[in-house]
């Protein structure tokens, strides 16, 4: 037999191997719980998590399988939702959001949980730390709260005199939104500007949102980081455009369906990192040791096309930070 023959028939031997190990290695069961209408096909948060599964040599229906449930943006559907899964009995749950990680805690009793996409996990009472979560909790902080001045003063570059800037809050974000409503009260005060308290929990609630904006006269529009805004994001787009005011967002998704500008950590990158926390509880590690992860990289993304649309011209000075312009 020829040399090159035999080096075919080796490799054919080993992959088949690992293969046949994939197959033996029993199924580990994860559960995916979403705060929003999250399509297991389609949505690239999911999408992300998958293939950091993949790579971490994970292959569903064979090594792992995942039950997804989703709210659809309805808070008051996750204890339930959460209590479906944990009755399934997996070896860890991932979840996102304050509202969705209170419901999967409140409910999976000792099942290891995975965070994503929390603004600060210890002020909330989540973890005891950072360095040492404590407890069945761990996973990646987005630091929302903590880039909100930032968001402020680029939002002000933009619309140097907005006579006020309207600052949307979701209630159900109750922790988080008091930390991030402190940071941008604190930078408000640096920059000289009035901030107007919006509150709008969801779809039903945006035009009398919105409409309170234009009656108090704000030409700026802060939007807070929540689960709930990224399932609205096109009628939030569309309604900024209606009333001619200049929003600044925490999601890059909001811009892609038509808003202004976004600034903050990828979130498909967050959810993708969650399957190596999910790696590790599989093979053993506690969550209580594994050190909740921060964000490094924070994109601004800008939509030229949407500030056309509200007759604004983008300074220079942005579009040179901007990691992407949207033509």
């Amino acid at each position: 037999m020829k040399r090159r023959e035999l080096m075919l028939l080796g490799g054919a031997a080993i992959a088949w191997r690992r293969l046949a190990r994939a197959q033996r290695q029993p199924s580990q069961l994860v559960g995916f719980l979403s705060a929003r209408t999250a399509d297991p096909v389609t949505d690239p948060s999911i999408t992300a998590f998958r293939r950091g599964l993949r790579e971490t040599g994970y292959v569903e229906g064979q090594n792992i399988s995942i039950k997804f449930r989703s709210s659809g943006g309805d808070n008051d559907r996750l204890p339930a939702l959460a209590a479906e899964l944990a009755a399934l009995k997996p070896a860890v749950i991932v979840t996102h959001s304050e509202a969705a990680i209170r419901a999967a805690k409140n409910a999976a009793g000792a099942i290891p949980i995975v965070m994503v996409v929390i603004d600060d996990p210890v002020a909330v009472g989540f973890a005891q730390s950072f360095a040492h979560p404590g407890g069945y909790l761990t996973g990646l902080s987005n630091l929302a709260a903590g880039l909100v001045g930032k968001k402020l003063e680029t939002l002000l570059e933009i619309v140097p005199s907005p006579g006020c800037v309207a600052v949307m809050r979701d209630p159900a974000n109750r922790m988080n939104d008091a930390l991030a409503w402190q940071e941008a009260t604190t930078a408000a005060q640096t920059l000289g500007t009035v901030l107007t308290p919006i509150s709008v929990g969801g779809v039903g609630e945006l035009e009398a949102g919105f409409a309170e904006i234009a009656r108090q006269g704000c030409r700026a529009l802060l939007v807070m980081a929540s689960p709930a805004y990224i399932e609205v994001r096109v009628q939030l787009a569309e309604l900024a455009a209606q009333h001619r005011i200049a929003a600044m967002y925490d999601n890059r998704r909001i811009v892609d369906a038509g808003g202004l500008m976004s600034y903050g950590p990828d979130p498909s990158h967050m959810f993708h990192r969650a399957a190596f926390y999910v790696d590790k509880i599989l093979k053993g590690a506690k969550p209580a040791d594994l050190p909740i992860e921060q964000p490094t990289k924070f994109e601004l993304a800008v939509n030229l096309e949407a500030a056309k649309a509200l007759g604004i011209t983008v300074p220079q000075s942005i579009l040179v930070q901007a990691d992407e312009v949207i033509e």
